[in-house]
């Protein structure tokens, strides 16, 4: 458990909705300053999407309600999310973007709470949004305004948010009893929204699973998912210089494959395409990359015959970044006029490039990871109300828990889809 070392700051205050506000940060929480009471009939552990927003509608619904954070800021992830604009939910989210060894477990909570209806929340607190890639919304200007909405909404709602409040002790029972700092508080109901082990520097830790354990739930083993895989040896010699590159490629493992774009890092290969496929890569495997997705064989011979002294470096180029075409090339036995190479060659350079094989040495692991796999396991948790089958009055909500989404907002809506069913119940 963690130790005590800074004093509980807090907020109850409203926070203005004037429509000059809406894009403006969110009010530093102040402190230090006592929490206001000791007995709640919510405490929620957990100051990200999910706790903010289920403190919000718990408190709506009438509940007094505390969201503790060990962390000096609440909303953290959210802020460097989508690149700091928060890709805050797909628009076509379904249970089918979801991982989990229980994989019907989500269909409730998704079918109950659309992303439309958090769009709905967005669009009536004025945050001007954008739809990027099929589906996915971002905030057109920042980040910050969909934290300042969610904390908005806590502090009319009435809730207490108490940051820089680790805990020392939780006991489980009615009411729970928690100690954090010199503090001792008490709660009908206790909500566990900590997240996951992703980025760390973020404040993750976990301390969720701890709690889950504590009440005899079993934890699946985690990993880091939706991460850049990392190279070494020859395949980092491969792409060495190339740091940067960005291109559309498909990307594939036996099991799954994805048509996105990669970008090539100094560690090894990222992008929404890799990201994408780490959650099906096992240490030790290949994974497969199409550079030329759509390119046809009659396409290439084609241009030999129209275009006879176009070098294939140049003809790789019309679909490549320069360097990288330039790369490719060296890798597969050089360049030259297209007239000089028979028909057989440029199928065989062709097959290559379309079937390029890649062995990964590792992942960039929690430091980088967008989300944590695996978690507390969903056969002991309710699909509607989110409470612990073991443990009346706790409730486990979005990625502590073994369901993980896609990348692309997927994540953003289960936390929200298991917030609002959660705070239904409560």
């Amino acid at each position: 458990m963690e130790q005590a070392t800074t004093p509980h700051l807090w907020h109850s205050a409203p926070y203005s909705t004037h429509p000059s506000t809406l894009n403006s940060p969110p009010a530093p929480l102040k402190g230090p300053q006592s929490i206001p009471r000791d007995h709640y009939d919510v405490i929620i552990i957990g100051g990200g999407a999910a706790g903010l927003f289920c403190a919000a509608r718990a408190a709506e619904g009438g509940r007094s309600v505390l969201v503790l954070d060990h962390a000096n800021k609440v909303g953290k992830k959210i802020l460097m999310s989508g690149g700091g604009r928060c890709n805050f939910t797909h628009l076509q989210a379904s249970p089918a973007n979801f991982r989990s060894a229980n994989p019907h477990f989500c269909r409730s909570a998704l079918a109950r709470f659309s992303p439309y209806e958090f769009l709905a929340r967005v669009e009536a607190a004025g945050i001007p949004w954008v739809e990027k890639t099929e589906g996915q919304l971002f905030c057109r200007d920042s980040a910050k305004d969909l934290l300042a909405m969610l904390l908005r909404d806590c502090a009319q709602a009435g809730v207490d948010i108490a940051v820089e409040s680790p805990i020392t002790q939780v006991q489980l029972g009615q009411p729970f009893v928690l100690h954090s700092q010199n503090r001792r508080l008490s709660a009908d109901k206790l909500v566990v929204a900590t997240g996951g082990l992703s980025i760390p520097k973020m404040g993750a830790t976990g301390f969720g699973y701890d709690l889950a354990r504590q009440a005899g739930h079993t934890l699946l083993p985690t990993r880091a998912g939706l991460v850049p895989l990392t190279l070494s040896g020859r395949p980092a010699e491969d792409f060495e210089g190339l740091a940067g590159v960005s291109t559309p490629v498909i990307v594939s493992t036996p099991d799954a494959a994805y048509k996105e774009a990669l970008l090539i890092t100094h560690r090894g290969l990222s992008g929404p395409a890799i990201l994408q496929l780490s959650s099906h890569w096992a240490l030790g495997s290949p994974i497969q990359i199409n550079w030329l997705p759509g390119v046809s064989e009659e396409e290439l011979l084609q241009a030999k015959k129209t275009e006879p002294k176009l070098h294939l470096e140049r003809w790789l180029g019309r679909s490549l970044p320069d360097r990288l075409a330039q790369r490719l090339c060296a890798l597969s036995a050089g360049d030259a006029p297209l007239h000089q190479l028979r028909d057989a060659t440029l199928r065989e350079r062709l097959h290559r490039w379309q079937h390029w094989t890649v062995q990964p040495s590792g992942t960039e692991g929690y430091r980088t990871a967008e989300v944590t796999e695996g978690g507390v396991c969903t056969q002991t948790i309710s699909s509607r109300s989110f409470e612990s089958q073991l443990q009346p009055g706790l409730h486990f909500i979005g990625e502590v828990l073994d369901v993980t989404g896609e990348l692309g907002g997927y994540n953003f809506q289960w936390a929200w889809a298991s917030a609002a069913a959660c705070a239904e119940a409560l």
